[in-house]
């Protein structure tokens, strides 16, 4: 294998600088750390990269276009799979996924698929969007519940196939998780805004302010359209179920980042938001939710944010990328700990948390080592303010006074893994509400392959 340069590093904000502002922290690549990194990508015959991918980007292809100059086909190559590539290049974990599998990393560093997919699609954004052409209508209507990456994918596939496509949104802001999970400084709303106006001008229609299960049910949707997709995502925040969660000034990551992001927080002072400001913060998980909320409690003021979380750091599940943010940014790590109990003060606000110390045992189910607690270890710090980030499960409420649709224990949807369809019929499912809390990226792909499914299943009969 020919030596290849080093991996293009991507211009940050200085950590003491973004950690008071809700500005994107990764700046992007300019022209020529773009043309350099692409000049890394061997162009395999076999291309492991797109085996990677959970919506199969033509990766090769769009790396040459880019490479070669011609960034109109870059767009092109990149968007026949992708249809939200400027969310994919920021949110997605490409280091467990293409970047994994590229040959490249073998040896050296793998290419910076993500970086590249992000500048490609950012350069069609500041040259403006082409629309592909949208083949004769089919005569067919889709429903799809959910305006998240699931959501979104799906209704964009059947859209470009030539199906009247319909998406009902609870919020009143398209995007879903997009939208309201995830801070501004890591995905721009107004990233999510273009990407949603191009699924529009595919022909979808988004109606806002729409509750499946309360305005409508899942059955009289039924009644009006061919097939319904379910990517309502998994909205509904689990808890930790110790004494004094129910206390002032506990919140769920839900809750805390839902009121940053739609009710615009990170544009604080021009916004008054009803977050309470408070210096002292725990964030107690481990995920990149975790990481988001710990980062947004540091911006909004807290002169001191922890993460608090029961395993070690080789168990965090969150983006290496957005642990090392967190950490330049200064956020404390308190590893090994579990909280046991939220103590409040004469007003019912939180002013500390007991914890006990934890050490790992055998692995669980999930591959990973067992914390237990560490009899007589048990501790408290001072907090004013705690967020808890430990996962999130499907609303129910969808679900009401519906029949024939099996779900687990957890409360997910039983779908098929590779078409999306339910035990309901023409009813097929996708995202989050199927796995449980997962990746964008994930999501999308769920979307396309249900999208696929319900073509196959229209066209067919």
């Amino acid at each position: 294998m020919a030596v290849k340069r080093e991996r293009q590093e991507m211009p940050r904000q200085d950590p003491q600088v973004r950690a008071r502002n809700f500005d994107e922290v990764a700046l992007g690549y300019t022209m020529e750390l773009a043309l350099a990194e692409a000049e890394r990508c061997l162009q395999c015959k076999k291309p492991l990269c797109v085996q990677g991918c959970p919506v199969e980007v033509k990766i090769p292809e769009f790396i040459l276009a880019l490479r070669e100059g011609d960034l109109p086909r870059a767009v092109r190559e990149l968007k026949e799979k992708n249809n939200l590539p400027a969310i994919c290049g920021r949110v997605c974990p490409q280091e467990t996924q293409c970047e994994m599998t590229c040959v490249l990393g073998k040896k050296q560093e793998p290419v910076a698929i993500g970086r590249l997919e992000r500048f490609v699609a950012d350069w069609e954004l500041a040259h403006g969007v082409t629309i592909p052409e949208i083949p004769p209508p089919t005569g067919k209507k889709v429903a799809v519940v959910g305006c998240g990456p699931a959501g979104l994918t799906c209704a964009a596939d059947l859209a470009r196939l030539g199906h009247a496509v319909t998406i009902f949104e609870s919020l009143h802001a398209p995007g879903g998780v997009l939208m309201y999970g995830i801070p501004e400084f890591r995905l721009p709303k107004r990233i999510v805004q273009a990407e949603v106006d191009y699924v529009r001008q595919l022909g979808v229609e988004i109606r806002l302010n729409s509750v499946i299960g309360k305005l409508y049910s899942l059955d009289e949707l039924l009644a009006h359209y061919d097939a319904v997709f379910l990517g309502t995502g998994a909205g509904l925040p689990q808890f930790l179920g110790i004494p004094g969660e129910n206390l002032n000034g506990v919140y769920s990551a839900n809750e805390f980042l839902t009121r940053i992001n739609l009710m615009k927080a990170y544009l604080f002072p021009e916004y008054a938001t009803p977050i309470k400001r408070r210096p002292r913060v725990a964030v107690v998980g481990g995920g990149n939710v975790a990481m988001d909320a710990a980062r947004c409690a540091l911006r909004l003021g807290a002169a001191e944010v922890h993460i608090v979380y029961r395993r070690s750091r080789a168990e965090l599940p969150a983006r290496a990328e957005e642990v090392e943010n967190a950490e330049e940014e200064g956020i404390v790590f308190d590893l090994l700990t579990n909280p046991v109990r939220i103590l409040g003060d004469e007003h019912n606000w939180v002013r500390a948390m007991e914890c006990i110390r934890m050490e790992l045992g055998e692995p669980d189910a999930s591959g990973r080592r067992r914390p237990v607690p560490i009899p007589g270890s048990e501790f408290t710090l001072e907090f004013d303010l705690i967020v808890i980030a430990i996962g999130t499960s499907p609303n129910p409420l969808i679900f009401q006074g519906v029949a024939g649709l099996e779900r687990t224990r957890h409360g997910t949807v039983v779908a098929d893994e590779v078409t999306g369809k339910t035990t309901k019929e023409r009813v097929w499912a996708g995202g989050d509400i199927v796995t449980g809390a997962a990746t964008v990226i994930s999501a999308m792909g769920a979307g396309k392959r249900a999208a696929a499914d319900i073509h196959r299943f229209l066209m067919e009969g």
